[in-house]
């Protein structure tokens, strides 16, 4: 079998290729364990200047990035009761960070699709790269989930209220929507791609102004673009509850607000509520703080214990069940309305089922 990651360096380049692309390279504790454990090598080792990451496609190299998480592991695992499924998100969550705050120029080649657990091993890139393919999204929402990897951190830091926007809703979004809103640094032709991964091979990393001139010789110029009606995301997702928000967008009679509250509408209620306090409580946090808080909601997420609720019972399960297992695209959340959340089932979440000593991700820093 061929590896789901592969990873060779070339001149002064650690190159990372995604090679699952059956199941849009979506990440396993495998191929987590393997991004670590190169990125840890390279970090400390002279020979290696700079890291590049991209993925496959059914078509060749590039075409798709990362379509998130395995979510078929998540569901099985969470019902089999599996002890990877807490060393997957803990292993992620360090290897978020551990890009994040690498020390190399790290380029990720963020073509094709970009959701979810792809965004957390790109958002925390020196050089994030997308083409007129990206399509991009933290859709968490659609399966009982939140924006995890990152999500609070980097979705928060948007502009105006769009973070929120997105990760209520979910929606994708372009290339260069993804540069206007701070989730992308810079276009490139998607027919150049190969051209430029192989170039980084050839740079001086001795110069400062190397990659700059690669940026210059292969972005494109002036691809900043967001068409989004960005007046009313800033008004509607601005506001102190879910409720409001839907209520709001229930009584315009404007298209993209009748969508926009429609989607929300198929959303888990009390997802909603919980991710809107995440990416507000975000706003304030260090990433080592926010990916501490992502690792407690996780475990929420599939051991519900402050509802009584477990397993095929949990909203994330649930959500997984009707996405990606049975396919009915019919999940019966609980509660079944936005409107029938309490304060009283959401702030659990928040609270650490560790003490801070013991915390999986205690030495972030």
């Amino acid at each position: 079998m061929s590896s789901t990651v592969l990873c060779e360096v070339i001149g002064s380049v650690g190159y990372i290729t995604l090679n699952r692309a059956k199941a849009l390279n979506a990440l396993n504790l495998e191929m987590v364990r393997q991004l670590t454990s190169a990125l840890l090598a390279w970090k400390s080792d002279p020979e290696v200047q700079a890291v590049a990451i991209r993925g496959t496609s059914k078509i060749g190299n590039f075409g798709d990035f990362c379509a998130g998480g395995d979510i078929r592991f998540f569901h099985f695992a969470a019902l089999s009761g599996n002890p990877e499924l807490e060393d997957f998100f803990t292993e992620e969550y360090f290897l978020n960070h551990l890009i994040h705050t690498y020390p190399k120029p790290y380029i990720a080649f963020m073509d094709g699709i970009v959701m979810g657990g792809g965004m957390g091993i790109s958002q925390g890139a020196s050089h994030r790269l997308v083409t007129s393919r990206t399509k991009m999204a933290m859709p968490e929402t659609n399966i009982g989930l939140f924006p995890d990897v990152g999500g609070g951190f980097f979705l928060s830091r948007c502009p105006g209220r769009t973070g929120e926007w997105l990760a209520l809703t979910g929606d994708v979004i372009d290339g260069p929507a993804a540069i206007a809103l701070g989730l992308a640094d810079m276009a490139v032709d998607a027919a150049r791609l190969e051209e430029a991964w192989r170039a980084l091979a050839t740079l001086d990393y001795a110069s400062a102004v190397a990659l700059d001139q690669w940026v210059a010789t292969f972005s494109i110029a002036d691809c900043a673009s967001f068409t989004g009606p960005v007046a009313q995301i800033d008004q509607i997702f601005s506001m102190t509850s879910v409720v409001a928000m839907v209520q709001a967008l229930e009584a315009s009679a404007d298209e993209w607000a009748a969508k926009t509250a429609a989607a929300l509408r198929k959303r888990s209620p009390l997802m909603l509520h919980v991710v809107l306090e995440q990416v507000r409580r975000a706003r304030s946090m260090t990433l080592a703080d926010d990916l501490r808080m992502e690792r407690d909601l996780v475990r929420h997420c599939f051991t519900m214990a402050h509802l009584g609720r477990s397993g095929a019972r949990s909203e994330t399960v649930e959500g997984i069940r009707a996405l990606a297992v049975d396919k009915d695209h019919s999940p019966q959340w609980s509660p079944a309305r936005i409107e029938d959340v309490t304060a009283d089932m959401v702030a659990p979440f928040f609270a650490s089922p560790w003490p801070a000593w013991a915390h999986p991700l205690a030495g972030l820093r």
